[in-house]
């Protein structure tokens, strides 16, 4: 009797990617993928695409290695012992991250001190 076989994956195989992007984005996230499907060279930094961003880079490190960490803003404080006040304050930019809530920072969330000053 003949085992199902696993069909192997081809090279032109197409994916599904789901993103949320804020309307003013849109057009450009779809420009963006329009040229990578076309094998366009045509490439695109962050600062074009999310303008918004610019200058709040220590604001979006602390929640995208949070995230990364699959980590709440709650266990983070647990785990670092910052408040989880703060922690909400420097993700939004309204609190300053030093050099010492950095290094703690960095030792939960696995990577430089550095990225978020």
């Amino acid at each position: 009797m003949p085992v199902a076989m696993k069909k192997r994956p081809t090279e032109e195989e197409m994916v599904t990617i789901r993103l949320r992007v804020h309307r003013s984005n849109a057009p450009r996230i779809k420009e963006y993928a329009q040229s990578v499907e076309s094998e366009d060279e045509r490439t695109y930094s962050v600062a074009e695409v999310f303008p918004e961003y610019l200058g709040k880079e220590q604001q979006v490190a602390i929640r995208a290695y949070r995230h990364r960490e699959n980590l709440t803003q709650r266990q983070l404080a647990e785990q670092t012992g910052i408040p989880q006040r703060h922690i909400s304050e420097m993700e939004n930019g309204k609190r300053v991250i030093g050099k010492e809530l950095a290094k703690m920072l960095a030792k939960v969330l696995n990577v430089d001190y550095r990225a978020f000053l």
